[in-house]
């Protein structure tokens, strides 16, 4: 997509200072893969043979990017586009020759996504971007799954919480909602598995799930202690070694002394490399502030989830290729 700076845009641009919303967006600009995920989307977007013509695919996705990244419902993300300059020069919008695009064709951008679970393939678009770049995914996995908090209020039109939607306790506090299950490489911390359940569900019915299929090492918390007798894992007929934390009571019960030394030594190890888990769900719910579903049922939140991902790896590997050069 061509485009031609208007007059606002140009004055706008000769401001002395850069925000870092400016900042970010630029470089989500240069790094993510737009040919390939425009690719992946466009056998299934309108062609405009009736009807009013539709918004131009680029746009749509690039709008849909916002309202990922800034956590908008579809009426408030119209609204930050009329309001902010540089979300419009991104999204590419002149409000001189064309209005933004209403929350309802926002809407039905989304559900398009959902029907044909194009989230899933952006997700793998990205990735694809990202091994082509030299940030592969192979030999060692870190899983970790994290809590994301639903609406346990019965104050709306069916008097009820959203029943896909469960109650677990940790520690001593009881949480409602579900569980984003990740498995994540261990050299980039990319991550190449999303597995979404109600909150309810062990970490360990899903270790399975989370594999890629190449690795030879997988860390994860005590949550996940057992698994390698686990059916579903006896089956993969392959060799894994499974640096598993083992849990702190365990640790405690242990005689003073050298061996308990050791044990704290070798825990410490572990969790040093398990901890780079942790970088992708900081980005999803701290820099893009994903921190309680926005739809009922979990077929919804996990195409998001996908998406949200997706993203937080164009920043990882935006980092570490920075770091890098």
């Amino acid at each position: 997509m061509t485009h031609q700076p208007s007059f606002s845009q140009a004055e706008f641009a000769a401001k002395k200072k850069i925000t870092r919303r400016e900042k970010f967006l630029a470089r989500m600009e240069t790094l993510l893969p737009w040919a390939q995920l425009l690719a992946v989307i466009e056998p299934f977007y309108p062609k405009g043979e009736r009807g009013r013509p539709p918004v131009g695919l680029e746009r749509m996705l690039r709008i849909y990017f916002l309202q990922q990244w800034y956590g908008l419902a579809d009426e408030a993300l119209e609204d930050a586009l009329y309001d902010s300059q540089a979300l419009r020069d991104f999204a590419r919008i002149d409000l001189a020759a064309e209005g933004v695009p209403d929350a309802t064709t926002l809407l039905k951008f989304r559900r398009l996504l959902e029907t044909h679970d194009l989230c899933q393939g952006l997700f793998a678009a990205i990735n694809a971007d990202l091994s082509a770049r030299g940030l592969r995914l192979r030999e060692g996995t870190l899983v970790d799954a994290t809590l994301i908090a639903a609406p346990s209020s019965t104050k709306n039109e069916k008097k009820q919480r959203d029943p896909e939607m469960h109650q677990t306790k940790k520690g001593n506090q009881w949480y409602f909602g579900m569980k984003a299950h990740i498995g994540a490489d261990r050299d980039s911390q990319l991550v190449h598995t999303v597995v979404v359940t109600a909150a309810n569900v062990a970490d360990v019915t899903q270790t399975a799930e989370l594999l890629h299929g190449e690795e030879t090492q997988v860390y994860a918390d005590a949550g996940s202690l057992g698994v390698e007798k686990r059916a579903e894992i006896v089956a993969l007929e392959r060799k894994i070694d499974w640096q598993i934390a083992r849990k702190r009571g365990a640790i405690q019960a242990m005689a003073e002394g050298a061996e308990k030394r050791a044990v704290r030594a070798a825990e410490k190890l572990k969790a040093s490399v398990r901890a780079f888990v942790e970088h992708p769900f900081h980005i999803v719910k701290n820099l893009f502030g994903y921190r309680k579903v926005r739809y009922r049922g979990l077929a919804k939140n996990g195409h998001q989830l996908y998406t949200l991902f997706a993203l937080a790896n164009v920043v990882i590997g935006g980092r570490r290729a920075a770091a890098g050069a």
